[in-house]
């Protein structure tokens, strides 16, 4: 691959299309404002040629027995990986995270793949006894056919990786469109997947805005599931365009998990767990640590030990190895972290470290922002409930297990928290107690494929990952059987 893919089309039917309205959008760096390069900027139309272009090869590719698409698959992971620090260098120029965890981004994007691939042989239904003499029930499980997959701009590759797995084992054929902000590494993967042998129109990936080519994605007919990685406004709105087709809807939205320290807390443990929770990615993951509660016994231990290691995090170049911290997504990004500080401020919190667009001429141009830490915060205010989704944490002190309890579940959101104690009845009780899909003891956030990632509350419907993730993209067929005459 060369130069030339960071000017993309559309990539529908195995072809790199033009937009029918002939427009494009610019993809700019995070870290300089600079043009990455062009990418096709769709509408309805284009929508529409790339699910009917999913809709005729879906047939085939349904047909084809799982164990094939599964060895395809594993081609197109192998392309994936020969292309592996191309890939990165086009995600960190168009997201801004660190190249070293973009590398790490690539190598996910495939094990999401290949594991998706394991399940090719294990597609099984069920054959369930009848009340009826000489008969069965059989229950098969089929594709649902055509699904538009809707990605986030913190994970392009990954989430992108995540939907495209189990929808093409499972036998559908897929339309991604990612987000305008970070769609380029996410399009390059057309071309990887035709050279692994991919049929046309069982990949298509469309650039459009969310309210003209996303829109037309969700109503059409065509589309029999919508799977999307993004913020609980614009899942809502997703949710409701597909109700018009009773599409099946799967939904990983905000997040504002929690992270408790209690008394008997491995401090060490705890402040690595903390430190990684909130600020992997510049804070840009649905599962961070957007608010801290430590035990008021621990409190000034594990926060003289905390703001050391905050005070170390370097903010540099995404492809400096010795950079720690990348810059937001972009402009909008940016002015949500100075608001949220400006409001804290006001609220009464007090800003203990960060805050600001960092010292010095090579951070004028980009989207930086220092780490931040907010003390003396109370639970009313609005950093406690708005997601920052960014480097800035709040800190509150806590005296019962009760009182955290209440803290945690007083959100909106329930997708991720994490828990640091020792106390086994404490972690059992948490299990009833937490009102989260993902709840992470003793460790930072990070989820394993085998898992099933889910939220509740405004978190989102559905889930993904595992053998409760994969049977998403699965519909039923029920037979029933009479045979003697």
């Amino acid at each position: 691959m060369t130069a030339r893919t960071l000017n993309f089309d559309q990539y529908i039917n195995g072809q790199w299309v033009k937009p029918l309205n002939g427009q494009t959008a610019e993809v700019l760096n995070p870290s300089n404002d600079e043009v990455v390069g062009y990418v096709a900027n769709g509408d309805a139309t284009d929508a529409e040629v790339a699910l009917k272009a999913a809709e005729a090869a879906q047939k085939d590719w349904g047909k084809m027995p799982a164990r094939k698409r599964a060895d395809l698959m594993r081609a197109f992971t192998k392309e994936i990986q020969a292309n592996r620090e191309e890939l990165a260098t086009v995600l960190t120029k168009e997201q801004g995270k660190l190249y070293k965890v973009a590398l790490f981004e690539v190598d996910v994007c495939c094990s999401f793949i290949e594991y998706a691939c394991d399940w090719a042989r294990q597609i099984e239904g069920d054959i369930i006894p009848s009340d009826n003499e000489n008969e069965q029930i059989w229950i098969q499980k089929i594709p649902r056919g055509v699904v538009v997959a809707i990605t986030a701009w913190n994970f392009p590759l990954a989430l992108a990786g995540r939907k495209i797995g189990p929808a093409l084992i499972a036998g559908n054929a897929i339309v991604v469109k990612p987000t305008t902000e970070t769609p380029m590494s996410t399009l390059m993967l057309g071309e990887l997947a035709k050279k692994a042998g991919v049929p046309d129109g069982v990949l298509n990936i469309v650039t459009g805005g969310g309210r003209t080519l996303g829109e037309a994605l969700v109503r059409n007919p065509i589309t029999k599931m919508v799977t999307m990685t993004g913020s609980t406004p614009a899942g809502q709105a997703i949710f409701k365009a597909a109700s018009e087709n009773l599409a099946h809807v799967q939904l990983e939205l905000g997040g504002k998990a929690p992270l408790i320290v209690f008394e008997d807390a491995n401090i060490a443990y705890a402040v690595a767990g903390a430190l990684h929770s909130r600020f992997d990615n510049c804070g840009q993951v649905c599962t961070c640590n957007e608010r801290m509660y430590v035990h008021e016994d621990v409190y000034d231990e594990f926060m003289e030990k905390f703001m050391a290691k905050v005070k170390e995090i370097k903010v540099g170049d995404p492809f400096d190895a010795a950079s720690d911290m990348g810059p937001k997504v972009n402009k909008k990004e940016l002015a949500h972290m100075q608001e949220l500080v400006e409001i804290s401020v006001k609220e009464g919190a007090t800003l203990a470290y960060g805050g600001k667009v960092p010292a010095g001429e090579k951070f004028q141009k980009g989207n930086w922002f220092e780490p931040t830490i907010l003390t003396n915060v109370t639970q009313n205010m609005t950093i406690v409930h708005e997601e920052a989704f960014g480097p800035i944490l709040p800190v509150l002190k806590f005296k019962t297990f009760d009182e955290v309890v209440g803290y945690a579940n007083d959100c909106e959101f329930g997708l991720a928290a994490m828990v640091y104690t020792n106390n086994m009845n404490r972690i059992m009780s948490l299990n009833t107690e937490l009102e989260f899909g993902e709840i992470y003891i003793n460790r930072g956030h990070g989820e394993l494929h085998q898992g099933f990632h889910n939220g509740y509350k405004m978190s989102g419907t559905g889930g993904e990952d595992g053998k409760y993730g994969f049977e998403q993209y699965l519909e039923k067929k029920t037979f029933y059987v009479r045979y003697k005459g």
